[in-house]
């Protein structure tokens, strides 16, 4: 189906990225892992304001306790965008979840009852917005939300709290969706905002109003990628030295750097997705942040079901490696912005604590967590992009050569026009 107006014609050219160079130095304060405390209440009640802002961090999410596994893994294999199972799909979807979820309870459980990722989501999008209301305070206050695809607080519960709070119903405001996938994915990003845009048809778009976008609803825009932002770069690059640190000088040349990041079905690989080289460029950057001088691979984890999946898997390439003699490895989650079931488990008791048999040259780097360098790089992200005045980048209106999608054209349509809509806090 032909655009109506084409995307690209909607969306302003951001202007050129500040640098930070300043916000990367080596941080000499031990991580915060202190659990987030409760932001105080903010309320959007004057329209037009370029304050207060609403931050929302959106990601998969994960069960916060074993009695949520099942409810997240129906609504994980339920989903299209990240686990295409066919034109039966809704019928699949929670057979394979009631299936899965007696041995998935049992992985969260010995990663003590449940995911982190909640905690860590809301520890990192309450200390970035502490920053920003000191950084831009044009656009401060800043109150942070949470917004998970599987798992509470879901999509929908974000948005009803966005507009208890006075946000849109007719008071205006303005809300910047912050994916926490660093690399952009059909699958992932993609979906999410799939779901943020469902859900604001429903409750104040077109299906609740009669209008595209009445007056006084929600100005939102979009951080949907970030893979080569310094501020990222430096994080794991110190996480990964100081693990070096961890080996003999003599090993210390030798170690393989181990890049692992969550897989792909093929069909939304050759499909176009941008996601493997994104997550490409990633690594690249952390490599030429380290001086490019340790082997390195890329490998792929968490594949689910029968299908052809990205490759080389992260297991099969410790295990591979280990029988040629290379016994120190560093793995390194370079996808993940906090600890979840992938790193815990996946990566801890699979991955180094069977496949490697708990060899100590098989190691694994910290997770960003309450990394400050990292909840640094957020803020800087996060003021410049509102800074830009644009809805999202250029390269998310583009869809895939062989998307067939009418959501994600239809969400990509109604993002892209929000630029016509916000306005830069300098204006």
């Amino acid at each position: 189906m032909a655009m109506r107006t084409p995307i690209a014609q909607v969306v302003r050219r951001a202007a050129p990225h500040s640098s930070a160079t300043s916000l990367w130095a080596p941080c000499a304060s031990r991580w915060t892992r202190g659990n987030a405390t409760v932001a105080p209440p903010v309320t959007q009640n004057s329209t037009g304001s370029k304050g207060p802002t609403a931050m929302v961090f959106m990601n998969m999410g994960g069960p916060s306790t074993t009695d949520e596994v099942h409810d997240f893994l129906s609504n994980l294999f339920s989903d299209a965008d990240l686990i295409p199972l066919g034109r039966f799909q809704s019928l699949i979807g929670p057979l394979l979840a009631k299936r899965r979820t007696p041995k998935i309870q049992k992985q969260y459980s010995d990663i003590g009852g449940g995911s982190p990722i909640r905690k860590w989501s809301e520890y990192q999008a309450a200390e970035m917005c502490k920053i920003l209301d000191k950084t831009s305070p044009e656009t401060a206050p800043h109150k942070p939300y949470v917004a998970f695809r599987y798992a509470n607080p879901l999509t929908e519960e974000m948005y009803k709290r966005l507009l208890a709070d006075g946000f849109g119903g007719g008071k205006g405001g303005r809300a910047v969706a912050f994916t926490q996938y660093p690399q952009y994915s059909c699958s992932t990003t993609g979906s999410s905002l799939n779901e943020l845009w469902k859900w604001r048809q429903r409750l104040e778009g077109k299906r609740a109003t009669g209008e595209v976008n009445p007056e006084g609803s929600i100005k939102w825009s979009v951080i949907d990628r970030w893979p080569t932002h310094p501020g990222l770069v430096e994080a794991f690059a110190q996480n990964i030295e100081k693990t070096l640190q961890e080996y003999p000088p003599e090993r210390r040349d030798n170690v393989i750097l181990l890049y692992s990041a969550h897989s792909l079905p093929m069909s939304v690989v050759n499909r176009g997705d941008p996601y493997p080289a994104e997550v490409a460029a990633t690594v690249h950057a952390v490599n030429q942040r380290l001086g490019m001088k340790h082997k390195y691979r890329l490998v792929w984890q968490s594949q689910v079901g029968p299908q052809p999946w990205l490759g080389a898997q992260t297991s099969d390439t410790v295990k591979n490696f280990m029988k040629k003699g290379n016994t120190d490895m560093i793995l390194i989650p370079i996808a993940f912005t906090s600890d979840h079931i992938e790193t815990l488990y996946e990566l801890d008791k699979e991955v180094i604590g069977e496949d490697a048999e708990g060899h100590e040259g098989v190691k694994r780097v910290e997770s960003l967590n309450g990394n400050p360098v990292f909840i640094e790089a957020l803020a800087d992200l996060a003021k410049a992009h509102m800074q830009s005045g644009i809805a999202c980048s250029p390269q998310m209106t583009l869809r895939c050569p062989g998307c067939v999608s009418e959501r994600c054209l239809a969400q990509k349509e109604f993002f892209a026009g929000q630029t016509q809509l916000i306005e830069p806090p300098s204006a």
